[in-house]
């Protein structure tokens, strides 16, 4: 009897073993390697300006990949000197001008004319859409973190929602009563 249960107990081991690795896995891994858009402001401040970038100037995916790489680059420039001048607006202005201005230079090398002009007449509405985002950036974090919490756990899975369809399974014979 024991060992009927001994060898019925790691087959159910086994089973959901393997379950958990298959294709419809509810178990998701982090990749601990990239930032977490949650936490990471300054990505997400990027993102949200290069995708409207994209979207308005009609952008290429060579183009597009460019634009991200540059808005990257220029978005935490410009963070860190929101964060080192804190309170001197003026300061950040004039440094964050001369960051927008070499985000103009590396644009006008990739950019069609047409594409280029069109950003140049509105790139005080992308600075505008930028800084606006920033300075909101800390409230639409907080939020979307308390809204989607990730679990604290040691290995950083996230679980995710099981199938909709309950499993009917039968009672059987297993537990202290069967003969």
């Amino acid at each position: 009897m024991k060992t009927a249960f001994a060898s019925l107990f790691l087959a159910l081991l086994v089973g959901s073993a393997t379950a958990q690795q298959g294709p419809n896995s509810t178990v998701a891994v982090q990749d601990k390697t990239q930032p977490s858009p949650r936490l990471n402001s300054v990505q997400a401040r990027a993102d949200r300006l290069s995708e409207q970038m994209v979207r308005d100037l009609h952008l290429n995916n060579y183009q597009a990949t460019k634009l991200r790489a540059v808005n990257a680059d220029k978005v935490s420039k410009m963070a860190v000197i929101e964060r080192r001048n804190a309170g001197n607006q003026k300061l950040i202005d004039e440094q964050c001008n001369g960051v927008c201005k070499e985000r103009d230079k590396e644009f006008q090398a990739f950019l069609s004319n047409d594409q280029y002009s069109s950003y140049f007449g509105t790139r005080g509405v992308y600075n505008k859409t930028d800084r606006d985002f920033a300075s909101q950036s800390s409230t639409i974090l907080l939020t979307n973190s308390v809204q989607n919490p990730l679990p604290a756990r040691a290995n950083d899975a996230s679980i995710a929602p099981t199938s909709t369809k309950p499993t009917n399974r039968p009672a059987g014979n297993l537990g202290r009563n069967a003969r």
